[in-house]
């Protein structure tokens, strides 16, 4: 890459060449502070390419990070032989077009927040269920992904989807 500036910010790495902006490391609970920091310096950037991004610590912060993607109207894309895991695949939908290099990794499992609560012992009715699915359908994504997810893996191993699954669940725009 020529022309590229590097940052760091706590748990993620960004790279710029152009009008691009390559991602990596764990999403964090300063996602949004990092990321509106990030764009801040850096206002030529439309799309960001997700290059190894493992999960979040925080899903709220993950959550919130991918309606500003949205709001900023970034695209997302997913490197080829990149991966995105968990959390990392909530930040990917946030793109306003989104894609997937061949030979990407998307990784789902069930969620937990490192305690007690997981989905697993959550109630069907639970309200934490909704929090989900409304932003995958705010997304963009049926609800039924969010259902999948849970049942794909236990919160402690990953399934990765196939090509299909990553479209017949519309996680790709393109």
């Amino acid at each position: 890459m020529d022309n590229q500036e590097v940052s760091e910010t706590e748990s993620i790495a960004f790279e710029v060449e152009d009008n691009t902006a390559y991602m990596s490391g764990i999403l964090s609970s300063s996602l949004v502070e990092q990321l509106t920091a990030f764009l801040a310096e850096n206002p030529n950037v439309t799309d960001l390419v997700l290059v190894d991004v493992p999960g979040s610590v925080d899903q709220q912060a993950t959550m919130d990070a991918a309606r500003l993607i949205r709001r900023l109207g970034l695209n997302t894309h997913i490197a080829t032989t990149g991966y995105v895991l968990s959390g990392g695949v909530d930040l990917f939908l946030g793109g306003v077009e989104r894609s997937i290099g061949a030979g990407a990794g998307v990784g789902v499992h069930a969620w937990s927040d490192g305690t007690r609560v997981k989905a697993s012992s959550a109630n069907v009715a639970d309200p934490i269920h909704a929090t989900y699915v409304n932003f995958y359908l705010e997304m963009g994504v049926p609800e039924r992904f969010y259902w999948f997810s849970l049942t794909a893996a236990p919160a402690d191993r990953v399934y990765f989807l196939s090509p299909e699954e990553v479209y017949d669940f519309q996680l790709a725009t393109k």
